[in-house]
């Protein structure tokens, strides 16, 4: 099909929205040039009369693309045999060195360090995360953060969907240098934005990348089965987290865990069709596999490496060898793997 004259109904409505492959991503969203396309229940719908650019086609993650081309524009080569949670310069353990980063942190804090760092560095200007609604508990939204105060009020995972995106564009429109943080499928989303010469998008300097298996639906998983059959008090959750189980902590210590069998229930159904674990088109991906209070980094392109090296050289984090804690490198590749053959 020529993609200059693609409509979004001939490509992604036919190929992915009927599949429900669709991970609402957002990137056909903020590329139309026409604005046509809308987030509907977490997924793009024509608001007004498509254009037939064939932009939306273009940078879609989940229609026909090639992991090799995207390999070769964001390293300068391809993943080798070995490589089996993609190309990549180092991996390590790590955690921030700054008890403040620790309190608030998921589990070792490298994310919220990192973007500090390239914050106080001059590198970018903000970065496009996301944050909680404040007028619904643990309801993610995407946030635009500025300064250290912004990156704090973060920090921690959420584990329902959050467009991220959206604020992307938010961010291209003040003419910011930009780190992005999200999930496998949004880190692929702007290496596809970046690859279709979208030159605004070059204003992303820095990708990092949270390793995930799966996302929950906020309905169903938080208000339905956690708020309305479990009778838990969404205001006094302190942190929801994944370790073996999805472990529910509240702000009095109280602890309530739930099986990942039974979890699965609520899983979003596009995330059943992913095949990346660890954002492996990222600068640098982080995650947790497992660890108590550190996180698992792989630093995989020049600019993470340089930014990493920096954070380091600063004692703003704490570096431990990545064989030290073999388990987690050993579900590092089973994930991946796993992922890889969905």
């Amino acid at each position: 099909m020529d993609l200059l004259k693609a409509s979004f109904h001939n490509t992604l409505e036919k190929s992915v929205l009927s599949k429900d492959t669709c991970t609402g991503c957002c990137a056909c969203i903020v590329a139309c040039p026409y604005d046509c396309l809308a987030l509907v229940e977490a997924k793009p719908s024509l608001v007004e009369k498509c254009g037939e650019c064939g932009i939306c086609a273009k940078v879609c993650a989940q229609y026909q693309w090639s992991l090799s081309d995207m390999e070769r524009f964001s390293f300068g080569r391809e993943r080798k045999v070995e490589d089996v949670f993609g190309v990549h310069r180092r991996t390590v353990v790590a955690r921030a060195t700054d008890d403040q980063i620790l309190r608030v942190a998921q589990d070792g804090g490298v994310v919220t360090v990192l973007l500090m760092c390239a914050l106080d560095s001059g590198y970018v200007s903000c970065a496009v995360v996301s944050g909680v609604d404040p007028n619904k508990p643990l309801y993610p939204v995407p946030k635009i953060a500025s300064s250290e105060v912004d990156l704090l009020a973060c920090a921690g995972t959420r584990y329902s969907y959050s467009p991220n995106l959206l604020a992307l564009a938010e961010a291209i429109k003040k003419k910011s240098a930009i780190a992005f943080v999200g999930t496998p499928c949004q880190i692929s989303a702007i290496r596809r934005l970046q690859y279709a010469r979208l030159k605004k998008y070059n204003s992303v300097k820095l990708l990092i990348g949270l390793m995930c298996s799966e996302c929950f639906d906020f309905e169903t998983l938080i208000e339905q089965h956690l708020h309305r059959e479990l009778k838990l008090d969404l205001q006094n959750v302190a942190k929801i987290n994944i370790k073996g189980k999805l472990v529910i902590t509240m702000k009095d210590g109280r602890v309530t865990a739930l099986p990942l069998a039974e979890a699965k229930q609520y899983v979003r159904r596009s995330c059943r069709f992913c095949s990346d674990f660890s954002a492996e088109l990222a600068d640098i991906s982080v995650g947790g596999l497992g660890l108590d209070g550190w996180n698992l980094a792989i630093v995989r392109s020049e600019k993470g490496e340089e930014l990493f090296s920096e954070a380091e050289k600063a004692g703003a984090i704490q570096i431990r060898d990545v064989t030290e804690e073999s388990n987690a490198l050993k579900l590092l590749g089973k994930l991946s793997s796993k992922r890889r053959r969905v």
